[in-house]
Order: structure tokens, then C-alpha cells, then sequence
């Protein structure tokens, strides 16, 4: 089972809400999760985020790979 933690959508159309999560790879972007970490808001002036650090260093070490937007989020 490949692993992925990546960004569904969340919120009305037109508002940038996503959730952060751990998914296998061949789900669906907006289906079943694993896991949820945390949440990502995006907003013209500033975005927001939070993310359970621990529970997300422990995804990567059991060889899941945060996909590339996921990882500019947590840069």
C-alpha cells in the first residue's frame, strides 16, 4: 500500500479551504482518509495553517511522501 499525505478540499466554491491528510495513493483527492493532520486556509492578504507535527513525522517515517504542495505548506 503506497501512502500519500496531501490536500483535499473543504469549504464553498470560490473559498480556499483544505485539509491536510494521509490517503493511499490510488483514493480518490476528495474520498476516504486515513487520517486527518491538520488544516490549510489560504487568503489574499495571509493564509493559516495547523498541523499536528507529531503525528505527521510519524507518517513520514513509516515511508509515507507528503505530496509537493504539502510540503511547500510545511517549509
Amino acid at each position: 500500500m503506497s501512502v500519500i499525505i496531501r490536500l483535499t478540499n473543504t469549504g464553498r466554491k470560490g473559498e480556499r479551504k483544505y485539509r491536510i491528510v494521509v490517503k493511499e495513493k490510488r483514493s480518490k483527492r476528495d474520498g476516504k482518509a486515513i487520517e486527518t493532520l491538520g488544516w490549510y486556509e489560504k487568503k489574499e492578504n495571509k493564509s493559516s495553517k495547523e498541523i499536528n507535527q507529531d503525528r505527521y513525522n510519524y507518517w513520514i517515517s513509516q515511508g509515507a511522501k507528503p505530496s509537493k504542495s504539502v510540503a511547500n505548506i510545511i517549509k
